[in-house]
């Protein structure tokens, strides 16, 4: 039923009482419903609380079996609980006890080390103690650091220093007023060696000088037979020759400084005596022993080349700012405008190998000056001795190195090109060199007596190498593609494109020729021009060799294919300079064999075919005339029918030939 809220309380005669009766009909109906649908499901709700009743019973079984289960279990883990304690704390026990040992084993060296330290500061092993001290403060001490006996340790370390010092300056007095007090019988003693020296014979001089040093050592013992002394002169020679550790080069300059002053004391001619002996002999030993010197660094020096050079990458400098730019320049007198404006990143032309060379070279010259300053030579005198020993190391030394490089196996094209590129900029870096050694000797270049570097001819000269080499390496490389050259000189007919291994060499050739495109314009074009060349050369001698017995129109059109793929290669330029077809030229000589060997053979061929085309239709021409009944006889027959296959693979042979050519 459907009233809305007007009509229910509109004036209309008994609406309320007709709402009221539709309610309470549609009351019943629902109630109606509501009993059908209980009615439905209740023998369902009844089964259910039947199921329930039943399954409480069992229930409580169940209860009463979880309860008594979860006690037992409760009971029995008591035990377990308490084993695993126990396991607990005894693996941290067991933890607590590693992490001691591993800190003792940390300790213990530490510890050992400083009782070392204190028994060689009682034993006065002093120079053996500044070692000991040196390894716990930079090994040991740092490991243990947080532990407060290695605190304490830290802090006595320089007092120990402070009292091994003192008293190592009081031994040092001590050992110089020895060495004054007793000078006189060491001189005595070498002027008496001396004198022996001269009598001995040129084989016995050689150990006699052995005998000579033993002798003085002996002698010198004798003298100091303190044993702090000697203590504290092997303390000091082995502070020669580790400056660097602890005071060292306090004791040593003062050490320096009194011997001079012994020296001076000992050279000055008392008032009675003034000595009268000649020096010549001794300047002369002196330059004989500056040449020996001189030796030995150029040989010490050939090492270092040697080494720089097998470190080298054979690769151009790749710089990537202006740091790096000015780091480079620093070191190696680098000049080219058209580079500086050039951005970042960008390339210096040459190799890492440059600089380090042109650094060792005035490293070279410092090691020389350092024996020619003591001399008491002139200027002019110094300055022409440091160019002589230049001069040697870059027309011996280094000249040697650098053909030893360029012959070695493992140096290819691409290293050839880069270390003549290295050979022009050090070529051109020699001047810079005579201006080094101009302001150590402050003599002018333009003096009549100052020498010149050789450095240009020695560059030059290796320059030169690399080239030839270049054109060995190239050679080789083509003969390599040839020995792979596979021609069947009896093949039917070409392929009708080049072969595979010519276009191999080829592509091989072109990459490599944009290497040298870095070279000066003469010797790329001299490599360029001598690999045609060669490769003429190379197919002319394949094409005349005399196991060829016998080869094919085929195998002719394929080999000539390949000589005009050479010529292209010729005609691209792939070095620039030449001049009109000068690179075309290499291979003239292959040209005229096809002009006039091949194109006449291939005429003859097709003479050749034309009267075999001839012949057979001629033979076709009169079988047919001749044999009227030759249709009925089969041996006539198949016999006709290969004359006129015959002469159809003639007829198409001769017209591809006639087309080709």
């Amino acid at each position: 039923f459907i009233f809305s809220k007007e009509s229910v309380y509109d004036d209309q005669p008994n609406a309320h009482q007709r709402f009221m009766e539709k309610l309470d009909a549609c009351i019943r109906n629902h109630d109606r419903e509501i009993e059908k649908m209980c009615n439905f499901h209740h023998q369902g709700f009844v089964d259910a609380i039947t199921e329930l009743l039943k399954v409480r019973a069992d229930a409580e079984k169940l209860k009463v079996q979880v309860t008594d289960t979860n006690r037992r279990l409760q009971d029995a883990g008591k035990e377990v609980i308490a084993q695993t304690e126990e396991i607990i704390r005894c693996r941290v026990q067991q933890r607590n006890i590693t992490t001691v040992v591993e800190k003792l084993q940390l300790c213990l060296p530490v510890l050992e080390m400083y009782s070392k330290l204190k028994e060689q500061m009682n034993v006065k092993r002093y120079y053996s103690a500044l070692k000991t001290m040196e390894q716990l403060e930079n090994l040991y001490l740092p490991r243990v650091s947080q532990y407060r006996f290695c605190q304490i340790m830290i802090e006595n370390l320089p007092k120990l220093r402070e009292e091994i010092k003192e008293i190592s300056m009081s031994d040092l007095k001590d050992f110089l007023e020895s060495i004054r007090k007793h000078s006189d019988r060491i001189g005595e003693t070498a002027m008496k060696q001396a004198q022996q020296q001269k009598t001995f014979s040129t084989t016995l001089q050689k150990q006699n000088n052995l005998n000579y040093g033993r002798n003085m050592h002996l002698g010198r013992s004798r003298i100091l037979e303190s044993k702090n002394e000697i203590t504290l002169k092997r303390t000091f020679e082995d502070d020669d020759e580790h400056e660097e550790e602890g005071d060292g080069e306090i004791f040593e300059n003062y050490y320096r400084k009194q011997r001079r002053k012994q020296a001076r004391l000992v050279l000055q001619p008392q008032s009675s005596m003034g000595y009268g002996f000649p020096v010549n002999r001794l300047f002369d030993l002196l330059f004989e022993i500056r040449d020996q010197y001189n030796e030995t660094l150029l040989k010490k020096w050939s090492g270092l080349f040697r080494d720089i050079f097998e470190a080298d990458n054979y690769s151009p400098i790749p710089i990537a700012n202006e740091e790096e730019y000015k780091i480079v320049i620093s070191k190696f007198p680098f000049q080219d405008p058209e580079l500086d404006k050039q951005s970042f990143p960008k390339k210096l032309p040459m190799s890492q190998s440059v600089p380090q060379i042109y650094i060792q070279v005035k490293e070279f010259i410092y090691a020389s000056l350092k024996f020619s300053e003591s001399l008491h030579r002139s200027s002019t005198e110094i300055d022409d001795m440091l160019r002589k020993s230049t001069n040697l190391l870059l027309t011996r030394t280094l000249s040697s190195c650098l053909q030893n490089l360029i012959k070695k196996p493992h140096i290819g094209l691409t290293e050839l090109v880069q270390i003549i590129i290295n050979t022009t900029h050090l070529e051109q870096a020699c001047k810079y060199l005579e201006d080094f050694i101009s302001n150590i000797t402050n003599i002018s270049q333009v003096s009549v007596h100052t020498a010149r570097l050789y450095g240009l001819s020695t560059f030059k000269d290796a320059r030169h190498a690399a080239e030839g080499e270049i054109y060995t390496k190239l050679n080789q490389k083509i003969d390599e593609f040839i020995q792979i050259a596979d021609y069947d000189w009896t093949m039917s007919e070409s392929d009708g494109r080049a072969s595979g291994y010519l276009m191999d060499l080829i592509n091989f050739l072109r990459s490599t020729f944009q290497v040298f495109t870095h070279l000066p314009g003469k010797v790329a074009q001299t490599a360029c021009m001598s690999a045609c060349q060669h490769l003429s050369t190379s197919l002319m001698q394949m094409l005349l060799d005399s196991e060829l017995k016998q080869i094919s129109m085929g195998a002719i059109q394929q080999f000539n294919l390949d000589v005009i793929q050479c010529e292209l290669f010729a005609s691209s330029e792939p070095v620039p300079g030449f001049q009109g077809d000068t690179l075309q030229l290499a291979f003239i000589d292959l040209r005229q064999v096809r002009h006039y060997w091949i194109f006449p053979l291939q005429i003859m061929f097709l003479t050749c075919l034309c009267h075999l085309l001839f012949y057979f239709s001629s033979m076709k021409d009169s079988s047919k005339k001749n044999n009227i009944f030759a249709q009925f006889r089969k041996n006539d027959r198949d016999k006709q029918k290969l004359i006129e296959t015959v002469v159809k693979q003639l007829r198409s042979l001769a017209n591809g030939m006639s087309q080709h050519t």
